[in-house]
């Protein structure tokens, strides 16, 4: 509760005169209301019904003694009676104002010597003129130094809009500005030339103010309970940003918050669970820092990771004690994901140095050094153009081990080579194996092509991390002993240049496990000395391909030598039809079972077996997509009517209903409504994707997107990749293949309810903050319950909440992350080598 303040006016009016109008006054405050108080933000007036005929007798007896005391006082009061919306208003005021306000929006009139004296209708605005001019006297009510000192935390329950079919919280800047103004009028204060009858009688104001205040307040505390947002500012450009207020004005559509008007967001420092206490309370009990605070009041205790590769830890590919058990690493078995027993819940280290990625596309061509300080490539690839080291930038020249004079060329070259492979076009899905640094596929954005890199995190230091941290997509994965986390005949194209791959080994298994992936009809593009070198070792090799190759029925269509780059590719076809696997005179290598479900990839081991093409009209995989950006948005001709969509209509129509619904929330809120900057961001990851809607409706932005269909949801996947998306299978109660930092913006629709029903929520939080980079943005789409319980936890680890909203018992959450680490650590044993 904010405590008022009484304006004062010419001390030559006649006692009695003074202890009438005073009575009059307070008495009729009794019966109408309380008085509303400024502080940190206008609340609401309290009613005269949490006033109790004790505190107003003893209020009374308070003012009559300071009338004896002090004659030369009169304090004239106004009705209180501020409009309900007066707190949204105030809002528009920007936080950014020094002593002076000439603009204020609420009328006020200020006294005037040898006239009647006029009521304050605006404190605030009365103490910032006070403030302009020094030469009166001033005298306001002292607020309690304790409210503003030690952990600064306010309470408030503004900016909130109840009704029947919505609520909207938000933020904005108001604490930061009562601050200001609290501490020029205590500076004011002890400047002033005022005598010792004065400072009686302002401690006699206060010892009133601080009886009404602390006895209505905690009547208050048992009648309503208030909520508190907190909003921490960086101090780069976001110090700027508009916030956006939502009024609940059009609840007709459960899909889109209601648009408003602009404002800026609360700047609340802290919250607390169940009943509170006040804050002078509060502050005389508890000095310990904002951190200390948070953390105590939500219940978690967040701390470092003290892990052996610090702020690159990627936990199921560091169990260190995992990979010191296994029996072989033949198959690179070191390289898999091996995932500790218990999700870690401690955070991941920032780089020291660390700083806010280079933007798309200049991040192509180079990033920040610090914030992947390794430079391990850079000495043993810097000749093949792969990545430099340039002052305090990582630069990207654009090649690669084959491509020194760079991608474009190359990319080029490949399409002259085979002119059908019509980049953009007809092949739009990539995947890049042993992508290295992935320029490859980041040129690759020029020709509207979607590329999938990987690589396994191995002694090429960090080549994934550089792929990220240039907006390129990679994930850190290694073809070993088990399938790749991703459906059957979903990539248009599949690329090898020199990836160290050994295809022709072991029955070829590891090219069986492409056959897989390769959509039928795609192209195989393999650039590697056997296709141009005559060594031995290379002919020997070459041989081997040939012979696999040609007993997998794949069709040679091209070899080729690039002169300016010396070197060669040779391009296979993946048949259409069984009709060359029946005809082979052995079954080597053999068809799998019936029952072997090709798109089963989930830990699933490899098998040297090919499955056989679909050919009726009906199945996936029996036509070719339509070209791109038509597919995009056309449902696949193999859904039938039949089908029971995710939302429970048919398929074809479910799938266009998504479509819709999301096109619609993001081009109406999320575009519009959250302040998020999406100049900035570059890498988004939808974490519960279904159809690929919201990739969908993002296409014309320069985002690429991760869509992950979670293991226990309806496996929608290939209907991602027939739309040209991509994506990925994954268990959200285990880390993701990914590096620290590794996205700018993360999309979770309905995620969390479902996995805190199988694992810690707070272990997934701490994932979500592992891979989102500071000052990054995650959206939350879930019931309320979830929503709060995931805005808690965000508080706590002292993300800025820029928008809550709920309706009709589902919520919507925009938090931001900061660079904020905790100081305590935690030692994760399986990852200590």
């Amino acid at each position: 509760m904010a405590m008022g303040k009484y304006s004062r006016v010419d001390g030559r009016r006649s006692s009695n005169y003074c202890s009438t109008i005073t009575i009059v006054v307070f008495v009729g405050v009794c019966l109408v209301g309380v008085w509303m108080m400024m502080s940190s933000s206008i609340v609401p007036i309290q009613n005269s019904e949490l006033v109790s005929d004790d505190t107003q007798n003893e209020v009374l007896n308070e003012v009559q003694k300071k009338i004896d005391d002090n004659d030369s006082r009169q304090f004239e009061d106004s009705s209180g009676n501020f409009p309900l919306d007066a707190a949204k208003r105030e809002t528009d005021i920007d936080s950014s104002q020094g002593g002076s306000n000439t603009d204020a929006q609420d009328n006020q009139t200020l006294p005037d010597k040898g006239s009647e004296d006029n009521v304050e209708e605006n404190p605030e605005a009365t103490t910032e003129e006070n403030s302009e001019d020094k030469t009166e006297p001033e005298e306001e009510p002292k607020k309690h130094k304790e409210q503003n000192s030690g952990d600064g935390e306010q309470n408030a329950g503004d900016g909130e809009s109840n009704s029947e079919t919505g609520e909207t919280k938000m933020e904005g800047g108001e604490t930061v500005e009562a601050e200001q103004a609290i501490s020029e009028e205590s500076t004011d204060e002890s400047k002033s030339d005022s005598n010792e009858d004065e400072k009686k009688s302002e401690a006699n104001e206060n010892a009133v103010d601080t009886q009404l205040e602390n006895k209505a307040e905690s009547q208050s505390e048992e009648t309503k309970e208030e909520k508190v947002e907190q909003n921490q500012e960086d101090n780069s450009d976001s110090a700027g940003e508009e916030h956006i207020e939502i009024q609940a004005k059009d609840q007709s559509s459960n899909e889109v918050f209601p648009a408003g008007s602009q404002s800026e967001i609360l700047n609340e420092s802290t919250t607390g669970n169940g009943d509170w206490s006040t804050q002078m309370v509060e502050s005389k009990n508890e000095k310990e820092s904002l951190q200390s605070t948070i953390t105590k009041q939500n219940g978690y205790g967040w701390k470092l990771c003290n892990v052996t590769a610090g702020p690159d830890y990627i936990p199921c590919l560091d169990d260190v004690q995992a990979i010191r058990r296994l029996p072989s690493t033949k198959h690179y078995e070191h390289r898999e994901r091996h995932c500790p027993d218990e999700a870690p819940t401690c955070l991941v280290s920032l780089p020291e140095g660390y700083k806010r990625p280079v933007p798309w596309p200049t991040s192509r061509e180079k990033i920040w050094f610090n914030n992947v300080p390794h430079t391990k490539l850079a000495v043993v690839k810097g000749h093949q153009n792969w990545v430099k080291v340039t002052g305090e930038y990582l630069t990207f020249p654009g090649g690669g081990t084959q491509f020194t004079h760079g991608a474009l060329h190359y990319i080029d070259y490949i399409q002259k080579t085979l002119p059908n492979i019509a980049w953009g076009k007809r092949s739009r899905v990539i995947l890049d194996v042993g992508c290295g640094v992935a320029s490859f596929g980041g040129y690759l954005f020029d020709k509207d092509v979607l590329p999938m890199s990987f690589a396994p995190k191995d002694e090429h230091e960090a080549q994934v991390q550089f792929a990220l941290e240039r907006g390129i997509p990679a994930i850190s994965a290694v073809m070993g002993t088990t399938r790749l986390p991703f459906p059957s005949g979903v990539f248009d194209i599949v690329h090898c240049a020199r990836c160290r791959v050994p295809w022709h080994i072991e029955g070829g298994k590891l090219l069986l496990e492409l056959n897989r992936v390769l959509r039928p009809g795609g192209y195989f593009v393999w650039s590697a000395t056997p296709v141009y070198r005559k060594v031995p070792e290379d002919v020997g090799i070459w041989k081997a391909m040939s012979e696999l190759t040609n007993k997998m029925c794949w069709d040679l269509v091209s070899t080729s030598h690039d002169r300016l780059n010396g070197i060669g590719a040779a391009i296979y076809r993946k048949p259409t039809s069984n009709e060359c696997y029946e005809k082979r005179p052995q079954n080597e290598p053999p068809l799998c079972k019936k029952s072997d479900n090709p798109d089963a990839a989930w830990n699933i081991p490899l098998q040297a077996c090919m499955h056989r093409v679909p050919v009726l009209p009906s199945e996936r995989g029996s036509q070719w997509p339509e070209q791109w950006p038509r597919r995009v948005e056309k449902a696949p001709y193999w859904l039938k009517n039949s089908q029971v969509g995710v939302y429970g209509k048919a398929a074809p129509e479910d799938y266009t209903s998504d479509y819709k619904h999301w096109k619609t929330v993001v081009s109406s809120s999320y575009l519009k409504g959250m302040g998020i900057k999406w100049s900035s961001v570059r890498n988004v990851m939808d974490m519960k994707a279904t159809y690929g809607g919201f990739a969908a409706a993002l296409k014309d932005l320069k985002v690429w997107v991760m869509n992950v269909v979670p293991i226990n949801s309806p496996d929608t996947l290939p209907i991602i990749y027939e739309r040209g998306l991509f994506g990925i299978y994954h268990d959200w109660c285990e880390s993701f293949s990914t590096y620290p930092r590794s996205y700018d913006l993360v999309h979770a629709d309905h995620l969390f309810s479902d996995l805190k029903k199988r694992c810690q929520l707070t272990a997934v939080i701490a994932e979500v903050d592992r891979i989102l980079r500071p000052e990054g943005m995650l959206i939350v789409r879930d019931n309320v319950e979830i929503v709060s319980e995931v805005e808690n936890m965000a508080k706590s680890l002292q993300w800025e909440v820029r928008l809550t909203y709920s309706q009709n018992k589902e919520g919507l959450l925009c938090v931001k992350k900061t660079f904020w680490r905790p100081t305590e650590t935690h030692t994760i044993k399986s990852a200590i080598s």
